[in-house]
């Protein structure tokens, strides 16, 4: 989110991104830009980008500016006036696009201060902006820059690295590390109790009604490298013993829920509503798709893609895209082929039985 967008001739794009990704104006390097959009809406002033060749046709009629598109598209550009309409040829199109949205598109930042309304028990650099109705317990540690926004918690003893963004109402529990450049969204729970429960009744439980569940002290924390996003709702449990760990770079989407003792490789992504369970470790660079389930203990290989709604109930060893999805047709024939499933085992038997009854004859032919 921003609070201004600012404008940026071509040329002066490239030079600011060419440390980041490799752009080379063609046509006017002067052509002032302001903000950037989709193809089939964008205005003069504005630059759009092409990264998938479906939407090849609007190239004609659009209104922008100029285009972000690959090398190999540069004949595809109408001529507008009697030229070539200007653009940025990039190997990487879908991410520069996000590399100059950031950059005509700065987030805003509030300003330094502690607001009157907060209660705050540790002493806070003067850079940071510390919100209305902000609770910070003792021994928390700041970086410089970091902003907890209006009715955020944060605990005894928790750390927040330089340039991170708390966003109203997170909730972080005592000792957990937040590292730089992270972004909080707004009701995201850090460091509650993982669910650790241990059974204390025997086989008559039924009958007489005996017995407890006994909880387990969740001695552990959440320990989140530096550039992670966390979605609004999603909740990451401390650890029972050992840490959770989120790595650096991840991006966790909305209502995820991470069970204690995960580990979470770095710049691995995680769509919304996705559970894993505790103790489960996902290497780096893992994409996993929404309202994906993954099972507690398992280790999924890095690399490794699950498609959205899959439930994972083994161990991944080769990297690849993985899906468990029975698909979807009408409830009438889903209940005849479910019917069928029951029934597979026996008939898995029964084949095998003519398997060998067959190899018998024709050894006997032999």
């Amino acid at each position: 989110m921003s609070a201004h967008a600012v404008t940026l001739t071509l040329g002066e794009i490239v030079r600011r991104l060419s440390h980041v990704c490799a752009g080379e104006v063609r046509g006017e390097a002067a052509t002032p830009i302001d903000q950037i959009a989709p193809l089939q809406s964008a205005e003069s002033g504005q630059i759009a980008f092409l990264a998938n060749p479906k939407y090849k046709k609007h190239l004609h009629t659009t209104r922008a500016s100029a285009v972000i598109l690959h090398p190999n598209l540069a004949s595809e550009l109408p001529e507008v006036n009697g030229k070539r309409m200007a653009a940025i040829l990039t190997p990487k199109p879908y991410v520069y696009y996000a590399r100059v949205a950031a950059l005509l598109n700065p987030p805003t930042r509030l300003a330094a201060g502690v607001h009157p309304t907060a209660s705050v028990e540790s002493d806070i650099p003067a850079s940071c902006h510390i919100g209305a109705g902000v609770s910070i317990g003792a021994g928390v540690t700041l970086g410089e820059r970091v902003e907890i926004r209006a009715h955020a918690t944060i605990a005894a003893g928790v750390s927040i690295g330089a340039d991170s963004v708390i966003h109203p109402g997170v909730s972080i529990y005592a000792d957990c590390q937040i590292g730089e450049r992270a972004i909080l969204h707004s009701g995201a729970v850090i460091g509650a109790d993982g669910f650790g429960f241990a059974p204390d009744f025997a086989g008559e439980v039924a009958s007489n009604g005996c017995g407890e569940w006994v909880k387990i002290p969740q001695m552990g924390r959440v320990i989140i490298g530096n550039d992670v996003e966390i979605g609004a709702n999603t909740s990451i449990d401390r650890g029972a013993l050992e840490d959770t760990v989120i790595g650096d770079g991840c991006k966790l989407d909305n209502q995820i829920q991470i069970g204690h003792n995960c580990v979470i490789g770095a710049h691995t992504v995680i769509a919304g509503c996705v559970g894993i369970a505790g103790s489960a470790h996902i290497g780096h660079h893992c994409a996993l798709g929404g309202a994906a389930m993954i099972l507690g203990h398992l280790e999924i290989a890095p690399g490794t893609e699950i498609s959205p709604g899959s439930m994972v109930m083994k161990n991944i060893r080769e990297p690849g895209k993985y899906t468990a999805l029975y698909p979807l047709e009408r409830h009438e024939q889903w209940l005849k082929n479910a019917a069928q499933l029951r029934h597979l085992e026996k008939l898995t038997a029964r084949v095998e039985k003519l398997e060998k009854l067959l190899e018998q004859a024709q050894s006997k032919d032999i």
